[in-house]
């Protein structure tokens, strides 16, 4: 098989491993190596996804991570231009690393434009096929999720005390403020909607109301779900200011995903938060948006040992009792022992008990720790949309 499609599919022949991950506790994984050549450093957490790694490297939300898939058939659909979650064109498109168990299989779907391998080496990650997936997922489940260097040298050839090195020399994502890699450096506007058999994607054609999105690496999906949903969709830049943000007379404003430590920055994020809620603007929050605004209102959040992500994870709304099946994607939670008497809390993990959705009983203010735009995954919580449309619905006609 040629360096282009990764390793070889039975055999693997090669003289010696082309790739390698390297915990920062010593523990080295070697494989052999696809996408970029060269060496990336960041923290390893696993998602339980069957479908959609596409979508998965390419949410910011993923920025500074490597990401090992529990699913063994990564890559079989190919790629496409269209599945891609990435907004901005920062730097960082998402995922630093990816780790397989299987290699790549020729694509077999009518949408792929290209293989996984040369997608990955396009966009500069870094891949690595070939190891026991289950055993370094186990080892996350048991210590946590660990920084690592993932490395490809078509060689073969890697200084692994270097490597340790460096793995341990990087700080982690706790204080880490990532947020500057991933967002728009200027304002734009969005009317795109959500895919449809046979069509494709289709425009906002009538705005029933105006949102004003910011941007701390948001998702394409969830910008369409707002268009889906009547709004047309202003995104400003994460450092945008509270002026900046009511000065364009939103309906509604929307605190987006993002990665890295949301305590890192709510430096600068949380004051402008604080004064959106005050000023009465019914406001949505997602994952670091739900994290920051959960900062904003007095709470206080923490690292989680392994994380969430996937897309199955139940998680059960407080409101109507019912549970749903999300996606999600966070390695740092709101802690519900510290939300404010005025905060209700909506949303809860059905895995761990940890917090996954918080309203303000006396503003038009709520959010959710997953992503109801579901992509990848099930459609349980396209609801929220809805719910965020009612809520700028009855503040107008207020």
């Amino acid at each position: 098989m040629t360096e282009t499609q990764g390793a070889p599919a039975a055999g693997w022949s090669e003289p010696r491993p082309t790739a390698v991950l390297v915990l920062a506790d010593g523990t080295v994984l070697e494989g052999f190596g696809l996408g970029a050549v060269g060496e990336a450093v960041g923290e390893v957490c696993f998602n339980t996804a069957m479908t959609g790694y596409e979508e998965i490297l390419t949410d910011p939300s993923y920025a500074g991570q490597i990401i090992t898939f529990t699913f063994p058939h990564i890559g079989n659909v190919g790629t496409n231009e269209e599945d891609i979650e990435t907004v901005s064109l920062a730097a960082t498109p998402g995922a630093v690393g990816a780790v397989l168990r299987t290699p790549i299989t020729e694509p077999s779907n009518y949408r792929a434009t290209r293989h996984l391998d040369q997608w990955l080496r396009s966009r500069g990650v870094i891949g690595l096929a070939g190891i026991d997936t289950r055993a370094l997922t186990s080892l996350i489940r048991e210590k946590g999720m660990p920084n690592a260097v993932i490395a490809h040298a078509p060689d073969g050839r890697f200084d692994i005390a270097a490597l340790l090195a460096e793995a341990r020399a990087w700080p982690g994502l706790v204080g880490m403020d990532l947020v500057p890699t991933v967002t728009t450096a200027q304002r734009f506007t969005w009317d795109e909607t959500p895919w449809q058999w046979g069509t494709g994607y289709g425009r906002l054609e009538k705005a029933d109301y105006h949102v004003v999105a910011v941007d701390y690496g948001i998702k394409r999906n969830i910008l369409r779900m707002l268009a889906g949903n009547g709004c047309k969709v202003t995104v400003v830049p994460a450092t945008a200011s509270a002026e900046d943000i009511l000065a364009l007379a939103p309906d509604g404003v929307f605190l987006s995903n993002g990665p890295g430590d949301p305590a890192a920055t709510g430096d600068y994020a949380v004051p402008v938060i604080r004064d959106v809620i005050a000023s009465g603007v019914p406001t949505f929050g997602i994952c670091l948006g739900h994290q920051m605004l959960g900062l904003a209102i007095g709470a206080r959040t923490m690292k989680m040992h392994q994380g969430h992500h996937g897309a199955n994870h139940p998680v059960k709304d407080l409101t109507t009792g019912k549970v749903e099946i999300t996606s999600m994607n966070h390695g740092f939670a709101v802690d519900r022992a510290t939300l404010p008497a005025n905060v209700e809390e909506t949303h809860v993990s059905l895995f761990d008990g940890s917090n996954c959705g918080l309203a303000l009983k006396d503003k038009p203010v709520f959010s959710v720790q997953y992503h109801p735009e579901a992509s990848p995954g099930p459609r349980d919580s396209h609801y929220l949309f809805a719910r965020f449309v009612d809520l700028m619905r009855r503040h107008k006609q207020a």
